[in-house]
């Protein structure tokens, strides 16, 4: 069951239903997919066979979408890659998936034509006005009525990790690893027929991707918007009757912390989720308050395995990410990355440790594209190590608490920064928070808040006191904070300490900073 055949499905089951909307393009289901086709069709005269890859350096329109169900028509590998890089991670992508054609738009063009100039690609496609291939030209070409790939484990899709040391790595994904992650997500997020879901995680992103297909295969309506602002994003949810919310929490904290967002018409949505990274305990009471929607979810996964667990009332514990999901087993092991430890190194209930799932579970990928030490380092006796630290509760739920290679040690002492986050979050004074060490000659490594000021006077000393009179240990408290105008993100939203540790931000002169 090939992830065209499942379109197929779709297509036949409620052919007049809305499928995309973007602006005032409105298809239903048996009107796109005659695009679909006919892209295809145009896909194949630019000499594209099964096997190849198709790279889209675009970001969320319904032509991306399009390209994504063309690919599956045709066994052709969908490769996204993130519109904002650079021209030198634009050429690495190309080289490395050795793409037989890709796609870009005017938001990309400056990157993608200056990594042309660098790698030869046979085929080029512009959505936008161009010297290169129109997408128009696409459109008007026969459509593509052949036979359907069939093999289940075939590469169908291939993401790149966001690549936080050295060089982004590929992730192939077959249809079935792909079919069996969005089944389980819409069975775990309480999705329903027709839902109508906001399409503005990125379609580079496993989120995006995951949103796209649970929309199609419940004959959703998919609503695309490109890229994030918090009006133009209540404007769709209240014209278009948006009943699923599926972001990450940067997007929620922005529309909470709207000064209008009460004004906005949020009554449609039913059903919120966040994934990609940590919702502070301050936002889950604020997003629960604001939307009080039917579901609020955690889902916690990653572009190689979609699903390691899910927490489906993250109202009534803040921070869990729940238990494993559906055919997924967890375990929390010794953290060192230093040393190859196996999946037996399990550590008591309640101890901080690696968060490692089975690679033998539905939605697993099988290694990373032509990384064979990444795989040696990642994928250890049947089980993905994932770089993130966890611990179980006493319930026997997970909780994750960061990085391994972003957990601190000052004076001697284990610091996990999303503690720290959480708890300076519920300030008044802080807006924007985030935590790093920085290498002290006294501590080894001195606890760093940055901080976005919220309301109110802040400052360090305020900072510092509301720190001390809460339940925190008073040795995990910020030794320096500094006030910055934004704290550096990716496109998914993800904080990038490293940035932070570059020094890749802006301080603000009114405030007195201390690192």
């Amino acid at each position: 069951m090939t992830l065209a055949r499942m379109l197929n499905a779709s297509v036949a089951r409620n052919p007049d239903a809305i499928a995309i909307v973007e602006g005032k393009r409105r298809l239903s289901y048996a009107d796109w997919d005659h695009e679909i086709r006919c892209v295809a069709g145009g896909l194949v005269s630019r000499g594209l066979v099964s096997g190849d890859h198709l790279v889209a350096v675009l970001s969320n329109r319904y032509e991306t979408a399009t390209l994504y169900w063309a690919c599956q028509r045709l066994g052709v590998i969908f490769t996204p890659f993130n519109w904002r890089a650079s021209a030198s991670d634009i050429a690495f992508i190309l080289e490395d998936a050795e793409a037989g054609l890709v796609v870009y738009e005017d938001r990309s063009a400056a990157a993608v034509v200056a990594a042309l100039a660098n790698v030869l690609v046979s085929a080029v496609v512009c959505l936008d006005d161009s010297e290169h291939t129109p997408y128009a030209t696409l459109v008007e070409a026969e459509p593509h009525d052949g036979e359907l790939p069939k093999d289940d484990n075939a590469i169908c899709l291939m993401l790149y990790t966001s690549g936080t040391t050295g060089r982004p790595k590929g992730v192939p994904r077959s249809h079935a690893a792909e079919r069996n992650a969005s089944v389980g997500c819409i069975a775990q997020l309480h999705y329903r027929s027709g839902e109508v879901s906001l399409g503005v995680m990125p379609l580079f992103h496993t989120m995006g991707i995951r949103g796209l297909s649970m929309s199609v295969y419940l004959n959703g309506t998919f609503i695309c918007m490109p890229t994030f602002d918090t009006e133009t994003a209540f404007g769709l949810i209240g014209r278009e009757r948006i009943s699923a919310l599926f972001l990450v929490p940067t997007m929620f904290h922005d529309m909470v912390h709207h000064p209008q967002f009460p004004s906005f018409d949020t009554g449609g949505v039913r059903n919120i989720a966040y994934a990609g990274m940590s919702m502070t305990t301050a936002l889950v009471e604020a997003c629960a308050m604001g939307f009080k929607p039917d579901w609020f979810s955690n889902f916690y996964g990653s572009s190689e395995i979609y699903t390691f667990a899910v927490c489906d009332d993250v109202q009534a514990k803040p921070g869990c990410a729940g238990r494993a999901g559906i055919g997924q087993q967890i375990r929390v092991v010794r953290a060192d990355p230093d040393e190859r430890v196996g999946p037996d190194a399990t550590v008591p209930q309640g101890d901080t440790g690696e968060i490692i799932a089975r690679m033998d579970s539905l939605d697993a990928f099988e290694g990373y594209w032509k990384r064979p030490d990444a795989d040696q380092k990642s994928i250890r006796e049947g089980w993905y190590f994932t770089g993130d630290l966890g611990r179980f509760d006493e319930d026997g739920e997970l909780f994750v608490l960061g990085r391994v290679d972003d957990m601190l040690i000052s004076g001697g002492e284990n610091i996990y920064p999303e503690e720290v986050e959480d708890l300076l979050s519920k300030c008044e004074h802080v807006r924007g928070v985030a935590v790093i060490g920085l290498p002290d000659e006294r501590w080894g490594q001195r606890v760093v808040a940055f901080i976005e000021p919220g309301s109110g006077n802040a400052s360090a000393d305020i900072l510092d006191r509301y720190c001390l009179d809460s339940t925190m240990a008073r040795f995990k408290r910020p030794r320096g904070y500094a006030f910055v105008l934004a704290i550096p993100r990716s496109a998914s939203g993800k904080l990038l300490r490293r940035e932070l540790r570059l020094g890749t931000y802006e301080l603000l002169d009114d405030f007195e900073n201390t690192i």
